[in-house]
């Protein structure tokens, strides 16, 4: 077969069945497209049942397969009610993207709630504010969403993938889990200052982690663990943040939204089959000064 033939293939999710997290989100939207385009049947769970519903009812009216399921991350029982709508609906589950994360958003859609509303419930509290004064049920909801939502989404899935003897799963970190926020981007002169809070970079670190762990921990079970850290990604942000931000790429831009599709499909697909325990940094060249 040539290699042509054959490149195709290896990302060709056909027969496959995918868990997305946020999956009514920013990212978490592109991802479950991207998935239901390479032949995956797509369970897009999200906090925001009416977003998943309309965004099922977009991939399906493509041609692709999907189902909505309200899925609360921090919730043991909601958590396996969404793998067990996974099995009920497909009668298996290949793939587990865990996308969902409280991530303070600085766009001016979200700058004033500091949380991305579609995917996760909102932290109560600014989270553009300083660490010392930075309130602890914000930090426990953070690492609640963030961190063990990650873990009880692969505890429950795990069991299925043991069953049939193979799956994958992909855990959504950060350039903010590989090197500390430049605060200096969220400032912005005559206004009160705002930080990428603590809560993000401590999260993001622990997924990569949590990857890592689990990667090994299913050594010889054909059960593959890797993740995927984004730098960031434009979302109507103003023009001096955009600016600021660009300057630290190498790339000199933004990503755009649909720039980390290729990257999931890679690490979900039988292309990336001999990777586990690495972590994919998507981030512009950012990583690299």
């Amino acid at each position: 077969m040539s290699k042509q033939q054959f490149l195709p293939e290896l990302f060709d999710l056909n027969g496959r069945v995918a868990v997305v997290t946020g999956g009514a989100g920013l990212l978490g939207a592109e991802f479950c497209q991207t998935l239901a385009k390479a032949g995956a049947q797509v369970v897009i769970a999200d906090l925001n049942f009416d977003a998943a519903q309309s965004l099922s009812d977009a991939i399906c009216q493509a041609g692709g397969q999907a189902i909505p399921v309200r899925t609360d991350v921090t919730n043991l029982e909601s958590v396996q009610q969404m793998v067990s709508s996974a099995l009920h609906a497909f009668n298996r589950l290949d793939i587990l993207v865990n996308s969902a994360a409280l991530d303070p958003k600085f766009d001016p859609q979200h700058i004033s709630a500091g949380v991305d509303r579609q995917s996760i419930p909102a932290v109560p509290y600014l989270a553009a504010g300083a660490f010392e004064d930075f309130p602890l049920e914000a930090w426990n909801q953070a690492l609640s969403v963030n961190l063990t939502g990650a873990f009880l989404c692969c505890q429950a899935a795990a069991p299925a993938m043991l069953s049939q003897g193979c799956g994958v799963i992909v855990n959504l970190s950060s350039i903010y889990g590989l090197a500390g926020p430049d605060q200096r981007l969220y400032q912005h002169p005559g206004h009160s200052p705002q930080y990428k809070p603590v809560y993000y970079s401590v999260t993001k670190f622990g997924i990569l982690g949590l990857t890592r762990y689990l990667a090994t921990y299913y050594a010889g079970k054909n059960i593959r663990v890797n993740a995927l850290s984004p730098g960031g990604v434009f979302n109507g942000h103003d023009e001096d943040f955009v600016q600021a931000y660009s300057a630290r790429t190498v790339l000199g831009r933004m990503a755009e939204k649909d720039e980390m599709n290729g990257a999931l499909l890679f690490l979900v697909s039988d292309a990336s089959a001999y990777m586990t325990g690495a972590n994919l940094i998507v981030d512009g060249g950012w990583t690299s000064w």
